[in-house]
C-alpha cells in the first residue's frame, strides 16, 4: 500500500507584511440562543505565523518589530483574508498591528 505525503505550503510574506492566524474567542451561549457566524464580530486578536524581512527606508532595510509566535491585536477590518491548506489566515502590514499581547 502506498503512503501519501501531504506537503504543507508555507507562506513567506514580503516586505513589512505578516501572516496572522486569527484566534477565535470561546463563546458561551445564554439561554440556548444560536448566534450565526455572520452576526459575530470578527476577531481582532491573533498569533503571528510568519514575518517578512522588513521594509526599505532610505535605501536601508528596517527590521520588523514583531516575530513569529507573538500574540497581537490588529484592526477590525485590516489585511486580506486568504485560505492556505484549508486554514484561514490574514496577511497584513506591520503597521496594521496595534499591540503585542504578553
Amino acid at each position: 500500500m502506498a503512503t501519501k505525503t501531504i506537503k504543507a505550503t508555507k507562506a513567506s510574506p514580503l516586505a513589512d507584511r505578516v501572516v496572522v492566524r486569527p484566534l477565535e474567542d470561546t463563546e458561551t451561549m445564554r439561554g440556548g440562543l444560536f448566534i450565526p457566524d455572520t452576526a459575530k464580530e470578527k476577531p481582532q486578536q491573533g498569533e503571528i505565523l510568519a514575518v517578512g524581512p522588513g521594509r526599505f527606508e532610505e535605501g536601508k532595510r528596517v527590521p520588523m518589530e514583531v516575530k513569529a509566535g507573538d500574540r497581537v491585536l490588529y484592526g477590525k477590518y485590516s489585511g486580506s483574508e486568504v485560505t492556505i491548506d484549508g486554514d484561514t489566515v490574514l496577511i497584513l502590514r506591520e503597521s496594521d498591528v496595534l499591540a503585542i499581547i504578553s
